[in-house]
């Protein structure tokens, strides 16, 4: 007899085939109805029933997940690197386990957060919006295409009406030191690119082995030897009670003056208001931030007026590609179940 599956979430065909031999599949959440069309309530009675529920972004609270194991439920995933959405200790409660999928973004937070440290340096979205608003460009041509033949096309003389005294012609990625807080998945990922721009990576994380820090090339070191030696600080912190608010006007009053903040991670680690106020300050010379305390980030943010912030709408973790990694491992997880082997992705919370 089959195995009752609610799915939620895309899963590779290759796995699909072997999945779809052994359960009777229904297509729930927002697999079923799009991406944001989804109610807790919704998932809860699609889902009621069924031995096997795996969820992508839809939120199951304590309530939902006791109905679903009272219902028979045996088997739960959750396709997030973090999974955030559901309450994990009503899933522990009922002596289940979760499976969930670690690093399914590792590679594209990873990528797009050296793009943020390029962007920050090299003050990329300053100058390119103050083209677009038309500051230091020339007067309209009446043919584009007839242009002078000379060698050294520039900008002009190297004035005060300069682009470069207006927006500052920033500094290499090149023999800078880079610290990175949290050397999980993705942080590994920052630290490996960015020592392929010759970084020098110092790592802070007291759960990760030095030698498997060391493996890579990386340093590692104590958080106030990385904050006091950073030239960018990223931050790859997970969190948890014990991390909210953490960086805080501690750390940024232990940065160089000269030091950029990067997050690619989770607003909650870092503490609003000492950011704004280290900024504004100039405590630390800039920042680029990717997620909010509050998303949509409010129209009236101090941080997305700043000229020293490069501010992005948490679109790091999402590329074309990421549902088919995450979707491959929880489909590990599936197979692996149905088989009666052990799982490799079990969600295990820190305090």
């Amino acid at each position: 007899m089959k195995k009752k599956l609610a799915l939620c979430t895309p899963i590779p065909e290759k796995q699909m085939k072997f999945i779809q031999e052994q359960c009777d599949i229904t297509i729930c959440g927002e697999l079923k109805h799009g991406k944001g069309n989804v109610t807790e309530e919704m998932t809860r009675e699609e889902c009621m029933g069924h031995e096997l529920v795996v969820l992508g972004d839809e939120y199951a609270g304590a309530e939902t997940i006791r109905e679903w194991a009272a219902a028979g439920m045996k088997f739960m995933g959750v396709a997030k690197g973090t999974p955030a959405t559901v309450d994990y200790a009503a899933i522990e409660d009922a002596g289940l386990e979760l499976s969930y999928t670690p690093g399914r973004n590792r590679v594209a937070v990873a990528e797009f957060n050296i793009g943020l440290m390029i962007a920050v340096a090299r003050n990329l979205t300053l100058s390119c919006t103050g083209l677009s608003k038309g500051e230091h460009t020339g007067e309209p041509a009446d043919d584009i295409y007839d242009v002078p033949d000379i060698k050294n096309v520039t900008f002009g003389p190297l004035d005060e009406n300069h682009p470069f005294m207006d927006y500052g012609i920033g500094f290499e990625l090149y023999g800078k030191k880079l610290g990175v807080a949290g050397y999980g998945a993705i942080g590994r990922e920052v630290a490996v690119r960015a020592m392929a721009f010759g970084m020098e990576i110092l790592a802070y994380d007291p759960y990760m082995p030095a030698e498997r820090i060391e493996a890579d090339g990386a340093k590692p070191t104590d958080l106030d030897t990385m904050l006091r030696e950073s030239d960018m600080v990223s931050i790859h912190l997970p969190v948890l009670p014990s991390t909210k608010g953490m960086v805080n006007k501690d750390w940024f009053s232990k940065m160089k003056q000269t030091a950029y903040l990067i997050n690619t991670a989770r607003a909650a680690v870092i503490d609003q208001k000492d950011l704004v106020e280290a900024l504004q300050n100039k405590e630390i010379a800039g920042a680029a931030i990717d997620v909010y305390w509050k998303e949509p980030v409010p129209a009236n943010h101090p941080l997305l007026k700043m000229r020293n912030v490069v501010c992005t709408p948490h679109m790091a973790g999402l590329t074309t590609d990421v549902d088919t990694w995450s979707g491959t491992m929880m489909g590990e997880e599936v197979i692996a179940y149905l088989k009666g082997e052990p799982r490799k992705y079990i969600w295990k919370v820190r305090k």
